[in-house]
Formats: structure tokens, C-alpha cells, sequence
């Protein structure tokens, strides 16, 4: 049967230069003082400067971490516990690693506020302005959605943010669109490794050069005392790896997957009862989120994936859960629409015949499902 992978907004394929790049790691410990530990420390420091060379960073400002978690967790627990006090903003569309980590800081006396977005998942700047107060020392905003694709206008955010400093989660959008940390201004950003052809177990968190933070761990004092722990050299190789592929082929790319993505939104949208999520033109390439009238978005993946397709009904991280994703909710869906929607994510490997074979499929199973649907039927006798 033919398989097709259509969710690489969970997590991408290793990329095969990225492999042979950590094939031929060196091993030796980055801390130690001999030969083995200084060459280390030189692909650590080099594999630093091409991370930063994507973003427009200096290479002092990237702290390596395990995951956009951590970096997340990091950056909003980290300034808090600098700060001790106040007030953080985020968005009602952020992953859950943002969510969670306000949720326990407001546990511990911070105050956090959610700013609205719209129906298209764009934030509304006018309500991030009213929320910001004399006591707001953090502005957390998500990029781009991991779920609907919508890119926020982060310029636009750091304009109205006064003394707030301003990180940006782009697990989605690094390396996918231009970043330039000066330009947008932004004090701290995460990223991660394996949403971009890179391994899995390695990210980084941007902090401006000046901006001071807590560390989370204690040990060693690896990466300047603000993330102890052994480095993971091959793995920080190969996402650095990563990050001087998608500097060559970012433009190229992008190009290719918003053209398969619009002839895949195309066909898709001539199906009956079916809607487009997210904002029609202010989205990542490689996004397609739909919904579908009196279907099941579960019963949908898993008739997918039964065909050889495989898609997702939201964010990885929280597929497996049984209530309406918030990102949805946010953009003002009813729990019904929201059940019913379904992330079609492209990659390097998608072709047009895999768009074909899947506008093929999908129409048919929609039918199905649509038969047995106990909305339509509950529909029908209103």
C-alpha cells in the first residue's frame, strides 16, 4: 500500500545530510581540558555560529536545550523568577509547553492574561495593548500556530510593548520563513531541531545579549551557567546542520510547498460542508487545516491512515486527548466544528502525485463518514 506522510508539523524525517553530518562527530566532552575536549568545544562553538547565522543572532546569544519545552519553560520561568513579580501576557493560541508554564507561575503569585485572537487565528493588538500594565515584564507569543499555520505580525506586537520584553515560540516557523531577531526586536525566541530535518532531542532559546535569566538546571554551568548539563554534540551538530540547509533552501522550498498547498486547499474545498482554518493568505507554506461538516476528525485520521495517509487532527502533543483544541475554541468554533477538523502539514518529500492520491481518497471517506455521522443525524431531527 502507499504510504504518504502529511504531518510534519509533528515532527520531519532526518534529513540524510544531517545524518552523515553526525555520523562524523567527534565524541570527546566539551567541559574536558585535552585534545579530545577542545575539539568538541570547537564543533560546539561552530555549530553555534551557523544557528545563529539563520536568525540573524550573535552566536553568544543561543543556549541549547533539549526541546522547545524547555526552552519555553526557560524563557517564561526563567524571566519570572528573575523578575519575582508581575505580570505575563501570552496568546489563548499557545502551545502547551507556553500554557502550562503560565498555569504553574500563576500558581506561584505571577499574574498572566490571555489576548484574543480572531477568526483567523491573527491576534488582536489592541487587546495585547489594554493587558499590558506598569507590572507586565513579559509579552509571550507564539509565531506561527502549530495548528492552523497563522503568522502573527510580531513587529507590530514589539511596537505596542513597551518596557515588556517579548519572546516568540517559532517551533513552526524557524526555518520555514525569514527570521531576523533584530529586526523583529524580539528579546527571546525557541526553536526546535526536529521540526526542520534535524534529530530529535535538541532546541535553543534566543536570549538577547544583556537580557539576564534564572537557570532551571543547576550543575556544571555549561552553556554560560544557563542550561548545565553533558552536551549532546551530535545531535547539536546536526541541527546546526539543519539550520545551513534551510538557509540555502528556505525561499526554493517554500515556494514549491505553497503550491502544493494551495492545489491541495483547492480541491479539498470542493467538498461539500468543508472550511478552510486559519488565515487564508498569513500562513505557513506547508499548512492545510480544514474542517468538515458531521465528521469525527479522529475517525477521519484513523480512515486516512487505514488508506495510507497520514495526517493529524491538531498538535501532536495533545492528539491523543479527547477534548476540542483551545486554538480552535480561541478562533471562535463550536466543540462540534472543532471535533471535526483535520491538519494536513507538507514537507520535503511530498510530491503531486501524493496531493492527487489524497484528494482522490478524502472525498470518499467524507462520504463514509458522513453516513454513519450521528451529527447529521441529530441535525436533521432539530
Amino acid at each position: 500500500m502507499k504510504r504518504i506522510y502529511f504531518d510534519y508539523a509533528s515532527t520531519t524525517p532526518l534529513d540524510k545530510r544531517v545524518k552523515k553530518e553526525m555520523d562524523k562527530c567527534v565524541f570527546g566532552n566539551t567541559m574536558s581540558l585535552h585534545s579530545f575536549g577542545q575539539e568538541a568545544k570547537r564543533v560546539l562553538e561552530a555549530s553555534r555560529e551557523k544557528v545563529a547565522g539563520l536568525i540573524n543572532a550573535k552566536p553568544n546569544e543561543i543556549i541549547f536545550t533539549s526541546s522547545a519545552t524547555e526552552s519555553n519553560n526557560l524563557a517564561l520561568k526563567g524571566l519570572a523568577f528573575k523578575k519575582k513579580k508581575g505580570s505575563i501576557v501570552i496568546s489563548a493560541i499557545e502551545h502547551p509547553s507556553i500554557l502550562e508554564s503560565a498555569k504553574w507561575l500563576s500558581s506561584q503569585g505571577f499574574v498572566i492574561k490571555k489576548a484574543k485572537v480572531d477568526k483567523y487565528g491573527k491576534l488582536d493588538i489592541s487587546d495585547i495593548e489594554k493587558l499590558i500594565e506598569e507590572d507586565t515584564f513579559l509579552v509571550s507569543i507564539i509565531h506561527a500556530s502549530n495548528e492552523v499555520g497563522t503568522i502573527q505580525d510580531i513587529e507590530k506586537i514589539r511596537n505596542i510593548c513597551k518596557k515588556a520584553y517579548v519572546h516568540i515560540d517559532a517551533s513552526q516557523s524557524f526555518g520555514k520563513i525569514p527570521i531576523d531577531v533584530k529586526k523583529l526586536g524580539v528579546d527571546l525566541l525557541t526553536a526546535s531541531s526536529h521540526k526542520m530535518y534535524g534529530p530529535k532531542g535538541v532546541a535553543l532559546l534566543y536570549i538577547r545579549e544583556g537580557l539576564a535569566i534564572e537557570p532551571l538546571l543547576h550543575g556544571g554551568g555549561q552553556e554560560q551557567g544557563l542550561r548545565s548539563s553533558t552536551i549532546n554534540l551530535p545531535a547539536i551538530a546536526g541541527f546546526a546542520k539543519a539550520c545551513q540547509i534551510a538557509k540555502e533552501e528556505m525561499q526554493e522550498e517554500s515556494a514549491r510547498l505553497r503550491k502544493l498547498r494551495d492545489r491541495l486547499a483547492k480541491g479539498v474545498l470542493r467538498i461539500k460542508g468543508s472550511y478552510l482554518n486559519g488565515h487564508p493568505k498569513d500562513r505557513l507554506a506547508n499548512n492545510a487545516h480544514f474542517r468538515f461538516d458531521f465528521i469525527e476528525g479522529e475517525s477521519l485520521v484513523v480512515q486516512l491512515d487505514l488508506a495510507g495517509i497520514a495526517c493529524s487532527t491538531g498538535s501532536a502533543c495533545s492528539s491523543i486527548k479527547l477534548e476540542p483544541s483551545h486554538v480552535l475554541l480561541a478562533l471562535g468554533l463550536k466543540p462540534e466544528q472543532a471535533h471535526g477538523s483535520l491538519r494536513v502539514s507538507l514537507g520535503k518529500e511530498t510530491t503531486e502525485k501524493d496531493i492527487d492520491y489524497f484528494l482522490l481518497v478524502l472525498p470518499k471517506i467524507i462520504n463514509q463518514l458522513r453516513l454513519i455521522s450521528p451529527f447529521k443525524w441529530n441535525t436533521q431531527k432539530k
